[in-house]
């Protein structure tokens, strides 16, 4: 028995794995993924953005003194009044006027633009307006403001994990952490509907050109849908181990050749427990921090494995739930309305998600992680900010525990449906199938 289940599982891997769609989503994606994180820098560090020139009237008098020009902005005060302006630098980007109640009405100005705005230009404008009419309000009240500006400290909060067992601290990071779960999350997404769709799809073909009920004959009904779903959850396990290997030799290798010497000598001494050495200034704390926690072993590990633990378990629960709507529909149309109860804990996990990455602690963050139908996805979001592991464990075994018997169930409407043709089945009918003998 255990035999052909074993050569289902090596025909549906093989039959996947030689496809040329998996090799090229499979080699494209972290290409992809990387693309997307330092696309918008590059784009930002060699785009060349022309000068915008602004004509300002300044009704205040006191205002437009204060502006100071930038690689972006280029500021002409004109003595002509706002009317006469407006049709005079018609060809300049704007004419920003400045009225005079602006430092006790901070709405009295408007840029008028004789194109398309840009938001950050008037984002650019608005702070330089702030910061004079601040000047302005502190003088007014004999207040230095250089001795403001010697008051007006900066923050760089480090974070660290409480360890008890050890004389230091753990580096952590919130931000890593966040990212972490949104990326861990998207992807169990992904897999469950994109894997689990793939079973159905595969079910209903095989059903309709009459495969299985040849195959029927030789292996029973729950051996043959359960070396299906083995067969496509080891295609999804095997493409998330080379995304791992893969975006890992890019980190191991490439990283250290593209950061700065100063950063990467900040981070060996916080290697060596000398964080006030790499703390000077604050400016790249956040990014120590960071980079600190990624290359921490031990807590990159353990969230590789869970993300296996978790992405085969909710891969099982769900396949076996897509399998038996393949076989009870013969075509994927059809499918629609009976896969819609399957797919809404699926989604109703992602935006939970979203309130886990706030609040991992949560009410609805744990029990939301304990229910195995939406645990896969906010449990690994919640993995990252590092909760106690048995939680984690007590998660998984719910999880596995629940797929025994959800593919006990499945596996009886499986039995019965891949015989039927002609039939659309409600839900009702296929509770009905599941006491059948």
């Amino acid at each position: 028995m255990e035999s052909k289940i074993g050569i289902i599982i090596g025909r549906e891997f093989n039959e996947r794995v030689k496809k040329k769609s998996f090799i090229i989503t499979t080699l494209l994606t972290p290409l992809l993924m990387l693309a997307l994180i330092f696309a918008p820098m590059l784009i930002a560090g060699y785009s060349e953005e022309s000068t915008k020139s602004i004509v300002v009237v300044d009704d205040s008098n006191i205002i437009a003194q204060q502006l100071t020009n930038t690689d972006e902005i280029s500021f002409e005060q004109t003595p002509l009044p706002l009317e006469i302006a407006r049709t005079e630098y018609n060809d300049y980007y704007a004419i920003l006027h400045i009225g005079r109640d602006i430092v006790n009405n901070p709405g009295d100005a408007c840029l008028y633009t004789n194109g398309v705005a840009a938001m950050g230009t008037e984002q650019n404008i608005a702070a330089q307006l702030t910061l004079a009419v601040q000047k302005e309000k502190m003088k007014q009240h004999d207040i230095d403001w250089q001795v403001m500006q010697q008051l007006n400290t900066r923050i760089a909060l480090q974070s660290a994990k409480n360890v008890q067992e050890t004389e230091t601290a753990e580096s952590s990071s919130t931000v890593v952490a966040s990212v972490l779960a949104y990326v861990l999350s998207f992807i169990l997404y992904m897999f469950l509907l994109l894997y689990g769709v793939m079973v159905m799809q595969s079910v209903i073909e095989e059903k309709n050109n009459r495969v299985l009920e040849v195959l029927v004959s030789t292996v029973r009904p729950f051996d043959m849908m359960m070396g299906k779903i083995l067969g496509v959850a080891s295609v999804a396990l095997l493409q998330i181990v080379i995304w791992i290997i893969f975006i890992g030799s890019i980190a191991y290798f490439v990283l250290p050749q593209v950061l700065p010497a100063e950063l990467l000598a900040a981070l060996e001494m916080m290697k060596q427990g000398v964080p006030a050495a790499a703390i000077e200034g604050g400016e790249q704390m956040g990014m120590l921090q960071a980079i600190m926690m990624l290359s921490n072993v031990k807590y990159i590990g353990g969230i590789i494995v869970w993300l296996l633990v978790f992405v085969f378990g909710g891969f099982l629960l769900y396949a076996a739930m897509f399998a038996a709507v393949g076989s009870a529909v013969d075509s994927p149309q059809d499918a629609q309305q009976l896969q819609t109860p399957i797919m809404l804990p699926i989604m109703l996990a992602l935006f939970v998600m979203l309130t886990v990455i706030n609040d991992p602690t949560s009410n609805v963050a744990f029990w939301f992680s304990m229910i195995p139908f939406t645990s896969p996805i906010v449990m690994m979001a919640r993995i990252p900010y590092e909760i106690p592991l048995w939680e984690v464990c007590l998660s998984a075994t719910l999880l596995y525990a629940t797929f025994i018997a959800v593919v006990w169930g499945a596996g009886k409407i499986y039995r019965v449906g891949i015989l039927m043709h002609g039939k659309k089945p409600n839900i009702k009918e296929l509770l009905r199938w599941m006491r059948y003998k």
